[in-house]
């Protein structure tokens, strides 16, 4: 019981958000396999290696469906997570532009947020430590 309290913190509504994104990215391709149609995507526009750089790509996603879910590991999963999202706005999003809905299609956006929804992990306590006033 004291799991699922302390598991109920002030991150919970994130980290389950952040799970169901995650196993909408990740599960459906390795169910349909279109993971290796990503990976050769990858291979015609960058060369080589795409099949291990999707399958990375997805296991990082399914990897972190359980880690959000249970509280745990989340800085480097954070880590992880915003280089795949960088990663896909150089590769793949960013010649589309901003918007992924509305004044265009696949563009940004959305990982421009997830990337700073996952930094949130990496800086808790924000970006400047606060000082507490001594008594």
């Amino acid at each position: 019981m004291n799991f699922i309290i302390k598991n109920l913190d002030n991150t919970f509504l994130l980290r389950l958000a952040f799970a169901v994104i995650m196993v909408m990215h990740g599960i459906p391709s390795f169910v349909e396999m279109s993971v290796i149609d990503f990976g050769h995507g990858l291979e015609e526009d960058f060369g080589f290696m795409g099949i291990p750089i999707a399958v990375t790509v997805k296991l990082v996603h399914v990897v972190s469906i359980f880690a959000l879910l249970l509280n745990k590991y989340l800085k480097p999963l954070a880590v992880m997570n915003i280089i795949v999202f960088i990663a896909g706005i150089i590769m793949i999003h960013g010649h589309y532009g901003w918007y992924v809905v509305g004044g265009g299609s696949n563009g940004v956006e959305f990982n421009f947020l997830l990337i700073f929804a996952f930094a949130t992990f990496l800086f808790p306590e924000g970006l400047i430590k606060k000082v507490r006033p001594s008594l």
